[in-house]
């Protein structure tokens, strides 16, 4: 149990750093190279996935909903398997001295789903319509006992001590702009209150963070009716009762249960496709490592219109341990940082692009390097995520990332990836001073202004 806390705990630890992009000129047209040989599968992995697999769909959506119960599970409750449901089964089993092969017997999964019964019916949770809003949510009567109306004309669930609060709102008419709320809510400055993830969608957006004696969850979302959505704010001395509630309710949420849904005989056709080009796709980050010369873990082999820092790369080679190196047009750039004084483990930045793809922005997020990998909840198109020490040392990079792990309303759950240690990127790092001995630590913000001229987003598309 308290592993699964931890990972839940880890929630929402990204830090967004809004920075700008560095453009690069130079039109030419990238050469193909063979494609480097795909990972070996994992014979574990492949295992569970054909045993999960193989269950109906009601039954895969309730053990992945019980590992929620359980304090395993910190995903979507979609019936879908991935590493993320095998490492949560896995969890489980150990914690019940049994082998973590991330298969469930008939026996194993009528334990797990008892285990999940008395977590769930301790919390009262149940799904409720809510008058006030038309939200769809489920709500942990026991935890959350006493019903209101909210200020904003929402409905409120509440502990008995006030210690726990969770408000719906709906918004309707010219403020129902999404973009306006999220900021809106970004801008509140209270003493101790510290957003520690933001992620803003064109049909939703997620805010967490914590304030001086407690943590905070708000997701909305958009639709016809308007904006919908609901915040939950709790003391830090109950998350580990009320961490996986948040989790279960993040998965219940139904902004616009009423709305219609076409049946396969009232659908319309599809609209013929665009004629415009496809939006671009956010493959990964590269670092510079030269005034033509970018280097990036990230897949781009089956891309056939690469962008690096938004144009055509002159040339591409390969590097060995996944590198590759682009030829780009020369531009005055500050050199690679030092190399990091090698260590077991180190409290590390993962500085990449995420976001938008047409529009990504430059993010920091907190991870440790332990054992040759990072544990980080690392967003989409990390592959290529530059590694750098408080002090501003290169610990590595990123490997390339071939499975996206889902977040949950969101929000991505820590994981662990391999990387490249910096070690391994001396032969294309050009010749640098050694490190300070003594380096001084800097801020987020630090070695993020350090680290904006370096790093570049790689994608595929116009």
């Amino acid at each position: 149990m308290h592993d699964g806390r931890a990972r839940i705990r880890r929630l929402g630890g990204a830090l967004w750093l809004g920075l700008g992009l560095a453009a690069l000129a130079a039109p030419a047209a990238a050469q193909p190279v063979p494609a480097p040989p795909k990972p070996a599968p994992d014979p574990a992995l492949e295992a569970a996935r054909a045993a999960f697999e193989a269950l109906p769909e009601a039954e895969r959506r309730a053990i992945q909903d019980a590992l929620v119960w359980t304090g395993d599970h910190v995903g979507l409750v979609d019936g879908a398997f991935g590493r993320q449901t095998f490492e949560a089964i896995a969890a489980y089993q150990r914690r019940l001295r049994a082998p973590p092969s991330g298969i469930l017997d008939a026996r194993a999964r009528a334990s797990l789903q008892a285990d999940a019964k008395r977590a769930r019916e301790a919390a009262g949770f149940a799904t409720v319509d809510d008058p006030k809003t038309g939200i769809r949510l489920g709500i942990p009567a026991r935890l959350l006992p006493k019903r209101d109306v909210n200020p904003n004309g929402g409905g409120r669930w509440q502990s008995p001590d006030g210690r726990i609060t969770l408000d719906t709102r709906a918004i309707t008419g010219p403020d129902a702009s999404l973009q306006a709320l999220f900021d809106r809510n970004l801008a509140i400055q209270t003493p101790g209150r510290q957003v520690t993830y933001k992620l803003l969608r064109p049909d939703y957006f997620v805010i967490a963070g914590e304030t001086a004696s407690g943590r905070f969850y708000m997701r909305y979302a958009a639709g016809p009716a308007g904006l919908r959505g609901f915040s939950i704010g709790y003391d830090k001395a109950l998350a580990g009762d009320v961490d996986r509630s948040v989790v279960a309710i993040a998965n219940s949420f139904a902004p616009f249960p009423s709305a219609a849904r076409p049946t396969l005989e009232s659908a319309p056709a599809p609209p013929p496709p665009p004629l415009t080009p496809a939006a671009p796709v956010l493959l990964g980050s590269g670092l510079a490592v030269g005034p033509g010369r970018v280097i990036t873990t990230a897949a781009v082999e089956a891309c056939p219109d690469l962008r690096v820092g938004g144009r055509p790369p002159r040339g591409r080679s390969e590097s060995g341990r996944g590198l590759t190196v682009f030829e780009i047009e020369p531009a005055a750039r500050p050199s690679p940082p030092p190399l990091a004084a090698p260590a077991p483990e180190s409290a590390v930045l993962a500085m990449a692009f995420a976001g938008p793809p047409d529009a990504p922005q430059l993010m920091a997020i907190p991870g440790r390097v332990e054992g040759g990998l990072l544990q980080a909840p690392l967003q989409a198109g990390a592959s290529g995520a530059v590694l750098v020490d408080r002090a501003g040392g290169l610990v590595g990079l990123v490997a390339a990332i071939r499975e996206t792990r889902r977040a949950v309303a969101g929000v991505v759950p820590p994981a662990a990836y391999r990387i490249v240690p910096a070690a391994a990127l001396a032969e294309v790092l050009p010749a640098a001073a050694p490190p300070d001995p003594a380096p001084a630590e800097k801020s987020a913000a630090e070695l993020g202004a350090l680290m904006r001229a370096l790093l570049v987003p790689i994608q595929c598309g116009p």
